[in-house]
């Protein structure tokens, strides 16, 4: 679920990182936005950073832990009277 959420944003990221790579073409630009927009283009191409640490979270769980809580989350929150 989390992974779809970072693919969707993937993409108008990446078009906001490309208008902020042109921004810096601008003549005479102030060195303070110039500075501001390369940490934006810097921090919009981490994404596969974040993409990475989703995957090694993944991985880190225990077999049929997410199994196990899906189903949890499924049957809700009433008590359960009879085995």
């Amino acid at each position: 679920m989390v992974e779809e959420f970072v693919d969707q944003a993937t993409e108008p990221l990446e078009q906001a990182r490309l208008v902020a790579i042109a921004a810096r073409g601008i003549a005479d630009i102030p060195q303070y936005v110039d500075e501001r927009l390369a940490h934006l283009t810097a921090s919009i191409g981490r994404i596969d950073h974040i993409k990475s640490s989703i995957k090694t979270v993944r991985e880190s769980l225990p077999n049929g832990a997410v199994a196990v809580e899906q189903q949890r989350i499924e049957s809700g929150n009433q008590l359960v009277l009879v085995d």
